[in-house]
């Protein structure tokens, strides 16, 4: 028998290639992602240690006022401190819901304009934000300027600002990602110069106004704007994969909140309780979400209301590291929780 050796190449080529691909699967999400589905959340919450969290909270807000926390790991590693339910937690980017919901209110009380630009509110940045003049409410509120994202530059994370003018300074005299209203495109100096819109408007910081018009209608009393407005033993420890550092008394402009005030806000938002009238709903609807993620070094947040089974889920895990995994299997521990509370709501009707 006569071999074919351009046979043989193509299938060495093809196994060499097979070896090679195979060392580039992520095994740790496959894993996490195949495992069979526990009983119980509280089994699904245990298993989050095994994914490299030191500590997670999830608080379920169900049909009917049924709700309850879930808790495993480590508040605190260096001294092992168990996880507390009741603990505050850096929710980063789900900050954005309060923020977008406060324009919504001013909007719909004639204090602010969709339809207005950048310069219309903050002048000083003309010629030095390209477009500003271009730049709507709208647009900034929807990450549709093309502001240049200050947490995007250069190693940010490893030497972060401590003031909104710092942060804003990293951006300045920048050409644009894209033409304003072009495109999506995520950016924290959004939300950056919408706090500035707010204060110079109201003459009183944003958060106050989020304290008066949304947080205390709700009873929301363990939500608070700012690291150094807390007792920083009631703060759940962050840490960045690598580095021993505790993050928890860095002061990166997060809001803070309890799972459960965190939950019971995600309620409201998709209830609609949250608002004054129909009016303001729908300009709420118009322009954001009802449901948010949250990252920065330490913390990883997931917020979301399940429609399909009336349940706000909320999932604090304080371990990060963005390079890896970790972001990743933290989605997958909230889908296979939200997996499990279906199979439960099937149960039961």
């Amino acid at each position: 028998m006569i071999k074919n050796p351009k046979k043989n190449s193509i299938r060495i080529i093809l196994l060499v290639g097979t070896i090679i691909s195979l060392y580039f699967v992520p095994w740790p999400l496959v894993k996490a992602w195949v495992k069979p589905l526990p009983n119980s959340v509280q089994e699904q919450v245990n298993a989050a240690l095994d994914m490299g969290f030191d500590g997670i909270i999830v608080y379920v807000d169900g049909p009917k006022n049924d709700s309850a926390h879930f808790v495993a790991g480590l508040k605190n590693r260096a001294n092992r401190i168990p996880v507390d339910q009741n603990a505050l937690f850096k929710i980063a980017s789900v900050g954005k819901l309060y923020y977008a919901l406060a324009i919504a209110k001013l909007v719909r009380s004639e204090k602010l304009s969709l339809d207005k630009t950048l310069t219309d509110y903050l002048p000083e940045l003309k010629g030095r934000i390209e477009y500003a003049e271009q730049i709507t409410l709208k647009m900034m509120v929807q990450h549709q300027s093309g502001i240049p994202n200050y947490t995007d530059t250069y190693m940010y994370w490893a030497n972060p600002k401590e003031t909104a003018d710092e942060n804003l300074a990293l951006i300045l005299n920048k050409p644009a990602n894209f033409k304003p209203g072009e495109k999506y495109q995520y950016s924290n100096t959004n939300y950056l110069l919408i706090d500035r819109i707010i204060n110079k408007t109201l003459g009183y910081p944003t958060f106050h106004y989020i304290q008066k018009e949304i947080l205390d209608p709700l009873n929301l009393h363990h939500t608070f704007g700012s690291i150094t407005n807390v007792n920083i033993e009631d703060v759940m420890s962050g840490y960045y994969v690598g580095y021993d550092k505790d993050l928890k008394t860095e002061n990166n402009g997060s809001m803070l909140a309890t799972a459960k005030d965190l939950g019971k806000f995600i309620r409201a938002l998709n209830d609609g309780t949250v608002f004054k009238d129909k009016k303001e709903q729908e300009i709420y609807s118009a322009i954001y979400e009802f449901g948010h993620t949250g990252l920065i070094p330490g913390y990883q947040t997931i917020a979301k209301y399940h429609a399909d089974i009336d349940t706000v889920v909320i999932q604090f895990t304080n371990t990060v590291n963005f390079e890896g995994y970790l972001w990743s299997l933290s989605e997958i521990e909230y889908n296979r929780i939200v997996k499990i509370l279906r199979k439960k709501s099937n149960r039961n009707k």
